[in-house]
Parts: structure tokens; C-alpha cells; sequence
């Protein structure tokens, strides 16, 4: 699974984009640090909607997200 270029963008705002790839699907992990602990998400559609730390971020899910969580300042979007 790609990362969508607009999620890359967040990785300038001292969050670390990571992909992790295994036989049965792939994940896309996003650490917003320790200062966004409680981050709030929202899906419209194919639109993932993030409120980390007073910042928003939006972007388009890839065509093969199955499951999308917001845990503990950590996104992932698993296929």
C-alpha cells in the first residue's frame, strides 16, 4: 500500500510516516509524538480527517484501506 502524498506531508510536522509490509496485507503507521497523544479522527467517505496537537490534516485513503485507528498519537491504516 502507498502512502498517500498528502499524508508525506505530515511527516514535516515532526511525525514519522512509516510502512511496514507483510504476507498477508501491509500498514501504514503515522507517530504523531508525544504532544498529540489525543489525536481525533474522522473518515468522510474516502477522506480521513486529523486533528493532531490544534494542527488538521486531510487526506485520501488508499483504494485498499480496510481499517483505520487512532490510538495513543498513533494513526494506522492497515489493507
Amino acid at each position: 500500500m502507498k502512502v498517500p502524498h498528502s499524508l508525506k506531508k505530515v511527516g514535516r510536522n515532526d511525525a514519522v510516516v512509516r510502512t511496514f509490509e507483510y504476507d498477508d496485507g501491509s500498514v501504514i503507521a503515522v507517530d504523531f509524538g508525544n504532544s498529540a497523544a489525543d489525536i481525533e479522527m474522522d473518515v468522510v467517505g474516502s477522506t480521513a480527517i486529523i486533528v493532531a496537537d490544534g494542527e488538521q490534516f486531510e487526506f485520501e485513503l488508499p483504494p485498499e484501506a480496510s481499517d483505520v485507528i487512532a490510538r495513543n498519537g498513533v494513526l494506522t491504516i492497515e489493507d
